[in-house]
């Protein structure tokens, strides 16, 4: 586990996800020797997946253990490494919400 974040506040999902969207895919043309990022979206398929699910892993060690500043911080990471997923495979943010927003009408 990493160092928990303080001092964290309440923020916009919306405006979230999409700046850090945009993050990601300007990390394409990074260096991977400099970018983490990089390195998931052009490195060996397998590695992002693996990583993936242990991040989930993750989320749900820290759901049984019932500490939320915890569970915050693995779904964090979940996230982003989702939205790395995502940009490699050429799923837009905004193709996913239009996922969600058709599954709840």
């Amino acid at each position: 586990m990493g160092e928990r974040t303080a001092n964290v506040q309440d923020g916009d999902i919306g405006r979230t996800l999409t700046g850090l969207a945009e993050v990601i895919r300007s990390r394409r043309e990074a260096s991977p020797e400099s970018s983490y990022t990089a390195r998931l979206l052009g490195g060996v398929e397998d590695e992002l997946l693996k990583k993936l699910a242990e991040e989930a892993s993750e989320v749900i060690m820290a759901c049984k253990d019932d500490d939320h500043d915890h569970i915050r911080y693995e779904a964090a990471d979940l996230v982003y490494h989702l939205m790395v997923t995502l940009e490699r495979y050429g799923v837009t943010v905004s193709e996913l919400a239009g996922e969600l927003d058709a599954r709840h009408r």
